[in-house]
């Protein structure tokens, strides 16, 4: 990691009037954040938490993947198509 960004460290940041925060520049470095990037906010349990489109991606690939109870030979999107699939057909038939 960058000198002086420690995994798991808060930094402390002031709220502007404007609602505006300033993200420290160790931690911009750190997380390869450029100007204008686009970050999604939101609220999970009480905390604020910022992140890219791909983080949040990668986020809850990885959640359904550690969740996954169905046969390890089949996706979890191929599961859900093929369930889709299936209740489509039953819709056509009745």
């Amino acid at each position: 990691m960058s000198e002086g960004v420690h995994q798991g460290e808060a930094s402390e940041v002031v709220v502007n009037r404007d609602g505006r925060i300033l993200i420290p520049a160790p931690i911009r470095r750190e997380l390869g954040m450029a100007a204008g990037a686009t970050l999604l906010l939101s609220v999970e349990d009480g905390r604020v938490v910022l992140q890219t489109r791909g983080q949040l991606i990668t986020r809850l690939r990885q959640e359904i993947a550690a969740s996954w109870t169905g046969d390890p030979g089949t996706s979890p999107a191929d599961e859900l198509i093929a369930d889709r699939r299936a209740e489509a057909a039953a819709e056509d038939t009745r």
